[in-house]
């Protein structure tokens, strides 16, 4: 064999950073021994992984097709060397979640899986979809549990579970006693939303198809909480993932609103990219998740 795995994790924290000196960096080397290493790999098979304008890197089309097969590479690697020292086969599992599913869903999950598997290292990154499905596409999260529709080329999207939106206002807002909503008091009232690009937002607009430009679209913000307590607060009516109101609704501040002529459905789903390796630990988690106290 003509490379090495050190030579490939340099490369692969090369493209990641953009920076040999930041590569070198994460892996405790010195930045000459690591430039060097990568010029090695490419002069060996005389190949260019990289085009340098002035002294910064950029991966170039045959760096990025080479850069999946890498990245499952080393992964193997890592869990092959962690079966030799007998270690736990679980490894390091890196997930992502939207913040409905990171806040109310993935910390029970997580609790769980560390639960039955002592040794692991997890972390888990909550942002919205848009984000989470960069950070799965680029190798910086091993998967990703989002909210809402998402299609991309190079990602497997995996059904999860069902989940439906709510609409829901103050308990002393005037709609509060309302009944059935028209869509006409729909564009009549201030709206309280999650921002674009997470999965809430998008099931929401598909909904409110045919009047969506008459919304009067008040707040968009980030947090599910900073929502419900703009509502609470009866600045504008809301609408959110159901599992994150339930309390809310119990204690009585905040109360749903029936709007049974819009249909506020949607699909939770994993992301994965199709090329990343899928490790124990990976598939534990994926188990985990399917099953009833979960699903």
């Amino acid at each position: 064999m003509k490379f090495t795995l050190r030579q490939l994790e340099i490369f692969l924290a090369a493209a990641h950073h953009e920076s040999i000196s930041l590569a070198a960096q994460e892996l405790s080397m010195s930045q000459s021994a690591a430039s060097e290493a990568l010029k090695t790999l490419e002069s060996q098979f005389d190949i260019q992984l990289f085009d340098r304008p002035g002294k910064t890197l950029r991966l170039n089309e045959l760096g990025r097709i080479l850069r999946s097969q890498a990245e499952a590479m080393v992964e193997q690697a890592r869990e092959l060397e962690l079966s030799f020292r007998q270690h736990s086969e679980i490894g390091h599992l890196k997930v992502g979640a939207t913040l409905s599913i990171g806040n109310y869903l993935a910390v029970n999950i997580l609790a769980q899986f560390m639960h039955e598997h002592p040794n692991a290292k997890v972390s888990l990154e909550v942002a919205n979809t848009t984000a989470i499905a960069h950070q799965v596409r680029n190798y910086l999260l091993d998967i990703g549990l989002i909210e809402g529709d998402w299609n991309e080329p190079e990602l497997d999207v995996i059904h999860w579970r069902r989940d439906e939106l709510v609409v829901f206002c103050s308990a002393e807002h005037p709609l509060a006693e309302h009944g059935d909503l028209t869509d006409q008091d729909l564009v009549s009232v201030p709206w309280i939303l999650r921002e674009t690009g997470s999965g809430t937002r998008q099931t929401f607009e598909r909904a409110m198809h045919g009047i969506l430009p008459k919304l009067n679209i008040a707040l968009e913000l980030q947090h599910t909480e900073a929502i419900k307590r703009a509502v609470e607060a009866n600045l504008g009516i809301g609408c959110l993932s159901k599992i994150t109101l339930v309390e809310a609704f119990k204690r009585g501040n905040l109360v749903p609103l029936n709007v049974p002529h819009r249909h506020f459905n949607r699909d939770l789903s994993f992301i994965l990219h199709k090329k990343k390796y899928r490790s124990a630990g990976l598939n534990n988690w994926l188990a985990l998740c399917q099953r009833p106290e979960f699903h």
